[in-house]
């Protein structure tokens, strides 16, 4: 298998046993520094800053997403929303922090509506393969848990919102186990706990290596018996509001009947996740093909502040080959028990428990300066040696706890278990967004947002575990805020959109594309790379690029 890199597996295969017994390449904070600001995507400055909107001349955004920001909406001018669905809180998005919004609002006597692009349950969340923590033991404390958090974020966090979260995430885990979650235990019945990158104590919770899945099952489940009304295949397209700051619901667009639906509410909660798919700066991701970045177009058109957005994650370990896994997911968990990363010459070049984003950092420069190992389809990536947790841990230990990894790469005739896998960084987080308060409420009244879509709890790099537990946390805290602080009802207009659209004119040249842009374009991402060089330049896209570029308009142009 892989006869096209015998060489390089050989010198894994050489090396493995002495590097058993080696402790692991070492860092300064100086030099981790250096590896950031010269390797790691968000340090490149593929970004500018918007001429329109709350964050207009400060903020810097990718590219990809800042011309999102500056684009139109797809609704056609003439449009005025006619009311057809009325309730008192609309939630937008069914992963886990909408889920977790609609479980906790079932009780409070409030009619909810919870809109979600594709599915119930079709989200991020049940592509978290690693785990989730939250400090649980004697030998842990909330306090550790903050100060782990704060120094992997860069000092960056927001210290309220990581307070709510690193003190709420104990009963976060309690309401998850008693909803039904099976967490991988030990033989005396206590939670089995893994450390994870940049975790001073182990405290990372797992179901094997479908966390995020079997949580967004319980979920799901739940939810479907309250009173919820599930509302599928309806994208959000633009938030409603009274003309005098407060959001009082949504347009959406229901994709099996093609129509537009207008909803009346008292209070929205955005928990439309991340923004993986706008494959920023070209790279593959691990994200679902939902993940757009539809809430921060939507909540930025209506003055809310965008915080971070210059910031995303690169998971280490991507998958680089073979070509139909490329981007997908290998969860960290594998590097906690032992599997190491190397270079086409089989040497260790990295403490693989280092923080996120030195560590991807570090494999992008291994590629960079010639190290890294070329695939047939004109990929590179490094080696990350599984068959090496086999020799510590025992035979047969991958197959009991990550079983989905297996069946994964077993379909394409690797066994992980005794070939080592390529990997390569894949954009898999989106460390910014909306500007929260601990309880969930963002800059305008009437909206609380919950999860991916928000920023600040997680600096300018997240830790394993807590995005998983973020969901739980605040889509809990943003839904008790609603009962506790749900205004009346006003009217539902597009004045903010009009506002917006007042100053697009501004904007020179202006954008001939429209957003959110529900799905990803194929022929979008085929171009955006060169498209990307273009504007760096200082010249304009060619005609055909604007043609590609554009995706289509469902709802009629404008």
């Amino acid at each position: 298998m892989m006869d096209w890199a015998r060489d390089s597996l050989e010198k894994v295969a050489a090396s493995r046993k002495a590097r058993a017994q080696e402790p692991a390449p070492t860092l300064t904070d100086a030099e981790s520094e250096a590896l950031l600001n010269e390797f790691h995507p968000d340090y490149l400055g593929m970004e500018r800053v918007v001429g329109v909107g709350p964050n207009a001349g400060t903020q810097k955004f990718p590219l990809e997403l800042a011309e999102l920001l500056e684009s139109d909406s797809p609704l056609p001018q003439s449009f005025e929303p006619a009311i057809e669905i009325t309730t008192d809180v609309l939630i937008l998005g069914g992963g886990g922090a909408g889920a977790t919004a609609a479980l906790t609002l079932a009780e409070s006597g409030l009619k909810v509506h919870l809109a979600t692009k594709l599915r119930l349950g079709d989200a991020n969340t049940v592509m978290a393969e690693g785990g989730i923590q939250a400090a649980l033991t004697r030998q842990d404390s909330t306090r550790r848990h903050f100060a782990d958090s704060y120094v992997g974020g860069h000092g960056n966090n927001d210290p309220e919102l990581l307070r709510a979260l690193c003190e709420h995430g104990p009963a976060g885990i309690r309401w998850l186990s008693d909803l039904g979650c099976l967490f991988d235990q030990n033989e005396d019945g206590t939670f089995r706990l893994r450390k994870g990158g940049g975790t001073s104590v182990p405290r990372v919770l797992a179901c094997r290596d479908y966390t995020g899945l079997e949580i967004m099952r319980v979920l799901k489940d739940a939810v479907l018996l309250t009173g919820t009304q599930i509302l599928e295949n309806h994208s959000a397209v633009e938030l409603l509001d009274d003309g005098e700051g407060q959001v009082t619901g949504a347009v959406l667009w229901d994709r099996v009947s093609q129509k537009l639906v207008s909803v009346s509410a008292r209070a929205v909660i955005m928990a439309t996740g991340g923004s993986g798919q706008l494959r920023i700066q070209g790279f593959p991701t691990s994200n679902h093909l939902g993940a757009t970045g539809d809430g921060l177009i939507l909540a930025y058109r209506q003055g809310c502040q965008l915080i971070h957005t210059d910031s995303f994650q690169y998971h280490p370990s991507g998958s680089c080959y073979p070509e139909a896994l490329a981007g997908q997911l290998v969860t960290e968990s594998i590097r906690a028990i032992g599997a190491q990363v190397l270079n086409v010459q089989g040497e260790r070049f990295i403490d693989e428990m280092i923080y996120r984003d030195v560590l991807a950092g570090a494999i992008i420069r291994e590629v960079a300066e010639g190290r890294g190992v070329p695939t047939p389809t004109h990929r590179s990536g490094v080696w990350l040696d599984t068959p090496l947790i086999e020799l510590k841990l025992g035979k047969g230990t991958l197959g009991r706890q990550f079983p989905g990894l297996i069946h994964r790469f077993e379909r394409y005739g690797i066994d992980p278990a005794i070939h080592p896998i390529l990997v390569y960084p894949t954009l898999h987080y989106q460390n910014g967004g909306i500007r929260i308060d601990p309880s969930g409420q963002t800059d305008l009244t009437g909206l609380w947002a919950a999860g991916e879509v928000t920023g600040g709890l997680h600096g300018t790099n997240r830790l394993m575990g807590n995005s998983l537990l973020d969901i739980t946390v605040f889509g809990r805290r943003a839904a008790e805020s609603v009962i506790k602080k749900i205004p009346e009802r006003r009217a539902a207009t597009l004045a903010g959109l009009k506002k917006f659209r007042e100053g697009l004119k501004a904007i020179q040249p202006p954008s001939s594309g429209t957003a959110p842009l529900l799905f990803p374009v194929a022929s979008r991402l085929k171009f955006q790379l060169a498209e990307k060089s273009e504007r760096l330049s200082g010249t304009e896209p060619s005609q055909e690029k604007k043609q590609f570029r554009e995706p289509p308009d469902p709802f009629g142009g404008n």
